[in-house]
């Protein structure tokens, strides 16, 4: 029998975040979910099952993502899980952006997370146990589409903090897990949503997308088995390693028509 945990999810509202709602909420783990929206939020929370609580949470705001910490610990008198899914995109390229697109990535992909990890690291570090998980993108390795630069840029700075955190944890705390899910292409309405949107997809990509629910299913995964990073498409591993080992060709390779 898989160890049951409660778990918090952030951006649960759609996309990624409802699918794994949904599936975490299948296999009988207790649920925190979090999202702006009331409305989509408590529908998902009903989809997922009777274990779930709905907690509307702009988690651009410190105060309230500590106060969905609060809350997951008062119903469910633990946290095991915490998953930092929240996000959005943009439509632009580097010498688009203006101050303000810059700043509302940095805000909602970034420090939402930071936010996040300052909330509820320190409770793992007293019980020595949890696991963090951040979602990120395959766009913060490799630059396949540069129109969602800032989102991209944003992303980067969110692979940089996890894998420092890690490192930090990894003597003092070692029952603490710290990973990176790095999705590509999934098939939702993120780039629809995105800033600036003008088209429904962000870029001609070389892998096939992903449906949310098998997103989903690699994030059950990797909560039962935890491991530092994870590429959600199979392809991406690949991809990213020929990026890496010679970025000029890659790139001149990506810019041909």
């Amino acid at each position: 029998m898989p160890t049951l945990k409660t778990i918090v999810i952030t951006g649960a509202s759609s996309g990624i975040g409802a699918a794994l709602a949904r599936h975490l909420g299948a296999a009988g783990h207790r649920l925190v979910l979090a999202a702006r929206n009331r409305e989509k939020l408590e529908a998902v929370a009903r989809e997922a099952g009777t274990e779930t609580r709905a907690v509307v949470t702009d988690v651009t705001r410190r105060d309230e993502v500590e106060r969905l910490r609060d809350e997951a610990i008062r119903v469910f008198e633990r946290v095991d899980v915490w998953i930092n899914n929240a996000g959005q995109g943009i439509d632009k390229r580097v010498l688009e952006l203006t101050d303000a697109d810059f700043d509302e990535m940095m805000t909602v992909n970034v420090k939402s997370a930071l936010y996040g990890m300052q909330a509820i690291v320190p409770y793992f570090m007293q019980r020595n146990s949890g696991h963090l998980i951040n979602t990120s993108s395959f766009l913060g390795r490799v630059p396949l589409a540069t129109n969602r630069s800032a989102y991209n840029a944003a992303k980067a700075a969110l692979n940089a903090l996890t894998a420092n955190l890690r490192v930090d944890l990894r003597a003092a705390h070692p029952g603490i897990h710290v990973s990176l899910v790095m999705p590509s292409v999934v098939s939702t309405d993120f780039a629809k949503n995105a800033l600036g949107s003008r088209s429904m997809s962000a870029s001609a990509s070389p892998m096939k997308p992903q449906t949310p629910e098998e997103v989903a299913a690699i994030v059950a995964e990797l909560i039962r088995h935890p491991r530092a990073e994870v590429f959600t498409n199979p392809a991406a591993p690949a991809l990213a390693k020929r990026y890496f080992e010679d970025v000029d060709a890659f790139e001149q390779a990506s810019s041909r028509p």
